[in-house]
């Protein structure tokens, strides 16, 4: 089995992890359009590609997965989940499996507020969220929502753009500089992330990992634990079998009181999953094992419990 990493970055350890559960039975091959992106030095052999927006990139893809006769692949990186999303069937007719859910929940995933349209729409506890100014004045007014609040591009990642607004004169200066942003309730809670295995045979979850954040950094969990809850556990496999998810999911969710709110989803590997292949959520193992046409018996909750997760920097010299 040979499987396809796009778009590795510094995504060291999850090319190390397939390499790892892969033992010498395939290849582990990696992309980037730099050379001096770590991760394709951890790989069995890697191509430097076009950049994700250029002419020819999908068809530089599949010309990579013919040579190499790569069985499945998947991207570390939120813009090229769409483009692979969209051209799954390319990808199959070749002989490959994309781990990635269908187009349609990936593009709900990176519109913000047609996730919350969702959320709100089967009952699941989310922020409340405006698209329209005036109706988010109306809900001021009516002491239904109040301030500090968030404004943030309806579509984007990586906590960019994202600002903390306490005053109407902030919001108006934001409104007035940008456009497509929504107005987000501030969430006083608790943060987790959720790593979640799809199986993609079953179409059932099969892993569920919980994480308390400790910590944030750039967007990204720097320190967490480990904890088990059942109640979401529960929420967490109900939501993505009603969204129709497939593959790997990293969901962001506040805990206020008694409560679990869902915020945000990604439908890719987290940056920190390896807090939970630690703990013994095996998602590499998952995978190859649907590659090879074998359902995945599950997992949820089998983990160790109170491990904590810190990040740290680490250097990878080429010469």
């Amino acid at each position: 089995m040979n499987v396809l990493i796009l778009s590795a970055g510094t995504r060291n350890k999850i090319v190390q992890y397939f390499k790892k559960e892969l033992n010498n039975k395939g290849l582990i091959i990696a992309t980037d359009c730099s050379n001096i992106a770590p991760a394709i030095y951890e790989a069995d052999k890697y191509y430097i590609t076009k950049k994700i927006n250029e002419d020819g990139y999908l068809e530089e893809i599949l010309d990579i997965c013919k040579k190499e006769k790569v069985n499945t692949l998947f991207t570390l990186i939120d813009p090229e989940i769409s483009l692979i999303s969209k051209n799954i069937e390319k990808f199959k007719t070749i002989g490959v499996t994309p781990i990635v859910s269908n187009y349609e929940q990936v593009e709900m995933c990176f519109d913000k507020y047609k996730m919350y349209e969702f959320l709100i729409a089967n009952n699941f506890k989310t922020a409340k969220s405006y698209v329209e100014k005036e109706k988010f004045y109306k809900d001021l007014e009516l002491n239904k929502i109040s301030f500090p609040v968030f404004v943030k591009p309806v579509k984007g990642s990586a906590s960019i753009d994202i600002n903390k607004v306490t005053t109407k004169e902030e919001l108006e200066i934001l409104w007035k500089q940008s456009d497509n942003l929504m107005i987000q309730e501030f969430m006083n809670g608790q943060e987790y992330g959720v790593d979640v295995y799809i199986d993609m045979i079953l179409k059932e979850p099969v892993a569920i990992f919980e994480k308390k954040k400790i910590k944030m950094r750039a967007g990204e969990t720097d320190k967490a634990i480990s904890v088990k809850d059942e109640k979401l556990f529960k929420l967490i496999a109900d939501f993505v079998k009603k969204a129709g998810f497939k593959g790997i999911i990293d969901i962001d969710v506040f805990k206020i009181g008694n409560e679990y709110y869902i915020s945000e989803v990604n439908p890719r590997f987290g940056g920190g999953y390896p807090h939970a292949y630690e703990c013994g959520v095996n998602i590499p193992k998952m995978i190859i094992n649907n590659i090879n046409g074998l359902v995945n018996e599950s997992e949820i909750g089998n983990y160790k419990e109170d491990i904590y997760m810190m990040k740290y920097n680490e250097i990878k010299v080429i010469r």
